[in-house]
């Protein structure tokens, strides 16, 4: 049921009563049944029917896993699984707030950072508030736009690959929420620093500018916690999918003033998995954790570069954990081709149907990668 401060609200920002049984749709018992509500669907590739020597490097998920750390408190937490234990929760929010020089209540934790995304479009977009974003770019947001019945508009890339700033903060003067994925995905790619603190000076009154930080790990770009720390009207979202390799673990947050955070959470019900928690707090306090994977990354993802490069293909260069290869032809038959190898690599953005979009995987992967590649590329 929506509280009737809540339906005050979608009512000021144009949403209609015809509206209202889609949002409540999400805050009840099946709102993870619904398409856009679950990552693994969106992800599409990343429920495949694959064989278990099959190399996955579709879902953008680190072959890694956990730490050793994180597997031993996900472990020792699972005697205490008839507990709600909240404190677990507390615990990676307070970690997280103390890394991030953040007080307490800007930091909110929540199963990951897809349920955070869907509540801000539902907290800060509508029929008359049109959410912008990139394109290509995560299509998760723009998926529970629609949903609910929000205007979603998009912006097409710069030729450097970059968010677009300017011509997203023009592209509607009611903007609700604009939308930043940096590094962005599927092409890994930056959005400068200059270009976001633009964005936040310049953004339509009344937007919130929601800037996604699954991948910032992975490159040397900084992350942008003095913009919550300052009050602006930024949400960054958070997760441990990623580089900490926890995406079946579930852990993530939102960073960001306290009433939006309140507004952000008012669209939620989900508990915390205690295991995810725990792992979360045991990766926070792992000192070289990040820097150390992400060498390990960035040398696998350049030799594949390199060895692109040598062939004389068309690639994105990504500072991420996936990259686009550009196959000259429907990216649709290069997934299907490759996976008579056992090779299952990302799927295709409409706007740029003849990409593919791969997953760094390990050293051995990508040679299982390379071989089938350049197999059906040949062909």
């Amino acid at each position: 049921m929506l509280t009737p401060e809540v339906q005050k609200d979608l009512e000021s920002r144009g949403f209609s009563r015809r509206n209202f049984g889609r949002i409540a749709a999400v805050l009840g018992a099946g709102a993870s049944s619904l398409t856009f509500f679950n990552e693994a669907s969106l992800a599409q590739l990343s429920k495949v029917d694959a064989p278990p020597d099959a190399v996955l490097i579709n879902a953008n998920e680190n072959p890694l896993g956990p730490c050793d750390e994180a597997r031993q408190a996900a472990h020792n937490m699972v005697q205490y699984g008839g507990r709600y234990r909240y404190s677990e929760g507390d615990r990676v929010q307070s970690l997280l707030a103390q890394q991030e020089g953040l007080k307490l209540n800007y930091v909110r934790i929540h199963p990951g950072s897809s349920g955070p995304l869907h509540q801000s479009v539902f907290a800060f977009t509508s029929p008359t508030r049109p959410l912008v974003m990139a394109d290509p770019s995560y299509e998760s947001a723009a998926a529970a736009a629609r949903f609910v019945g929000s205007k979603v508009i998009k912006v097409p890339l710069t030729k450097d690959y970059a968010h677009d700033v300017r011509a997203m903060a023009a592209a509607s003067p009611d903007a609700g929420l604009i939308y930043v994925v940096n590094p962005n995905n599927p092409t890994g790619t930056l959005t400068s620093q200059a270009d976001l603190e633009w964005l936040v000076a310049n953004k339509p009154k009344g937007a919130i500018i929601l800037i996604d930080e699954a991948y910032t790990h992975f490159s040397n770009a900084g992350f942008q916690s003095s913009m919550v720390a300052a009050d602006k009207d930024v949400v960054l979202l958070r997760t441990f999918s990623k580089i900490y390799g926890m995406a079946g673990l579930r852990a993530g947050a939102a960073l960001a003033r306290p009433d939006l955070n309140q507004k952000i959470s008012q669209f939620s019900q989900t508990m915390m998995p205690i295991t995810g928690m725990a792992a979360a707090s045991a990766s926070l306090e792992v000192k070289d954790l990040v820097t150390k994977r992400r060498k390990m990354l960035t040398d696998v993802r350049e030799d594949v570069f390199a060895w692109l490069g040598k062939n004389k293909y068309s690639y994105v260069p990504s500072v991420s954990n996936c990259f686009m290869v550009d196959t000259h032809r429907p990216g649709g038959e290069i997934v299907k081709a490759m996976q008579a190898d056992k090779v299952y690599i990302g799927r295709v953005w409409p706007a740029w149907p003849t990409h593919v979009r791969v997953t760094v995987g390990t050293q051995e992967e990508m040679e299982k990668f390379k071989k089938s590649f350049q197999r059906v590329m040949s062909a």
